[in-house]
């Protein structure tokens, strides 16, 4: 078979098998392999590690999108001179998702602006593109999602369906107090995937101060019992990187008008 020859029937068979990136490079990938004497077998690995590659790509952002995050955000963009409390190590592991693997969860504490959400969603981008179903959701949206599923008679099947994605995302816990169906359904939500799947948590309230927010503190007990178990927790700590540069009028409003 000639090389034209070959090349045209490597083109058509690529389009049959769905695969344009191999029919994309499978010819410049030859000239290496003849320049480098690969063998049969080092070539076909190349050529299908980039289609493999490219899939990964497209399907990685597909899964980013349908995370819902409200804006991409990974650690390339995190300030860690800023967020001086926080040891990047710690934060570098996480990113190699390891926790996912383990079933573990991640919890974020600090007072607003601090880079809690920047935090979970560089976190949950990363495990989107690594191959991992991720949702995220502020609180008050999980616990209406929840509170929809049951008036509708289908709580339980509703907290089975969010138990398959890999990692769920929970931001904002705190920021409104919960009422006593909401959090009953928070602490749901919670054990529906304790030792099963992970949880992110961001928070701009300590655990001693969560009883404000669930209103029972047996209840909240129990809750951080199952989130904290198996859970990385990270302490953030300072003012606001959002307000960062900002004059005192702007902190303390413009006292002269």
């Amino acid at each position: 078979m000639s090389s034209g020859h070959a090349a045209s029937e490597v083109a058509f068979l690529s389009r049959a098998l769905k695969a344009p990136r191999l029919r994309e490079r499978a010819g410049a990938l030859a000239e290496r392999a003849r320049e480098g004497a690969w063998s049969y077998e080092e070539y076909l690995a190349a050529v299908l590690s980039e289609e493999v590659a490219a899939r990964e790509s497209h399907g990685g952002e597909a899964r980013v999108r349908a995370a819902r995050f409200p804006a991409v955000k990974t650690l390339d963009d995190f300030d860690f001179g800023f967020a001086r409390s926080l040891k990047r190590e710690t934060v570098l592991h996480l990113h190699q998702l390891d926790f996912l693997a383990e079933r573990q969860n991640v919890i974020f504490l600090g007072p607003p602006g601090t880079g809690k959400t920047h935090l979970s969603i560089a976190l949950g981008v990363q495990a989107a593109r690594r191959g991992h179903r991720v949702a995220f959701a502020s609180a008050q949206q999980w616990v209406a999602r929840l509170a929809t599923a049951k008036r509708a008679g289908r709580l339980d099947d509703e907290l089975e369906r969010i138990g398959r994605i890999p990692l769920i995302i929970v931001d904002e816990v705190g920021y409104i107090p919960f009422d006593p169906e909401a959090a009953a359904l928070f602490f749901a939500l919670v054990s529906s995937r304790y030792e099963r799947s992970s949880i992110i948590v961001s928070s701009n309230k300590t655990f001693s101060a969560w009883a404000e927010i669930f209103g029972d503190p047996v209840a909240v007990a129990a809750l951080v019992d199952r989130l904290v178990h198996h859970a990385e927790v990270l302490v953030l700590r300072g003012e606001s990187y959002r307000l960062k540069g900002k004059g005192k009028e702007v902190l303390q409003g413009d006292e002269r008008g």
